[in-house]
């Protein structure tokens, strides 16, 4: 399962291998609803943010993760990141995570496709037998937007892991199987269908 920069391009958006010249716009995007002050998600502050690119591109470097980030077509703007991360090329699966959206992306088009366009490539020209999903027990956004996706609830991992604050994080673990990835692709194309008809 090969592991490489690439960039997925649809029709509201398109993911770009991560890089440092992004820094100022990955700021911005997190200014855009002051995504760091919610304390169950992990979004870097805007001065932690070059420490996070720097982060993701030293996992990138040692085949354990493959960032992106998450620009909007219609504006050209960027609007987030988003990784693969977890990456297991034995089985192969992975998972889909460390992400965010500026607030004004929210419930938009652009986190259906972008979803789409990482699944696709998962599962299509990976060949992944399963892609996770992980987010906070405590956030319900989160968890309601991955349920939208199709993805099941596998089970919930108490005090999983210690957050920044030091408060103790049960951890949500979702997934799509490869033989649920039709069915979901099917879903999700129709998501965005709905969009291109209102």
């Amino acid at each position: 399962m090969p592991i490489e920069p690439i960039t997925l391009t649809g029709k509201y958006v398109t993911l770009a291998p991560l890089a440092r010249d992004h820094h100022d716009s990955l700021v911005a995007a997190v200014q855009d609803g002051a995504l760091w002050q919610l304390w169950y998600t992990s979004v870097p502050a805007p001065d932690a943010v070059a420490a996070e690119i720097d982060r993701r591109l030293t996992l990138q470097a040692a085949g354990a993760m493959l960032p992106f980030t998450v620009s909007s077509n219609s504006t050209g703007q960027v609007v987030g990141m988003t990784t693969y991360m977890n990456i297991d090329t034995a089985s192969p699966r992975l998972e889909i995570g460390s992400t965010f959206y500026a607030k004004s992306a929210q419930r938009t088009p652009l986190n259906t496709e972008a979803k789409l366009l990482l699944l696709s490539h998962a599962f299509d020209t990976l060949g992944c037998l399963a892609v996770e999903f992980r987010t906070h027990f405590m956030n319900q956004q989160s968890r309601r937007a991955i349920e939208r996706l199709g993805a099941r609830l596998d089970g919930i991992l108490r005090q999983h892991m210690r957050l920044p604050d030091g408060s103790l994080r049960d951890t949500c673990v979702y997934s799509i199987i490869a033989s649920e990835w039709p069915m979901v692709r099917r879903a999700l194309a129709w998501k965005l269908d709905q969009y291109s008809v209102a």
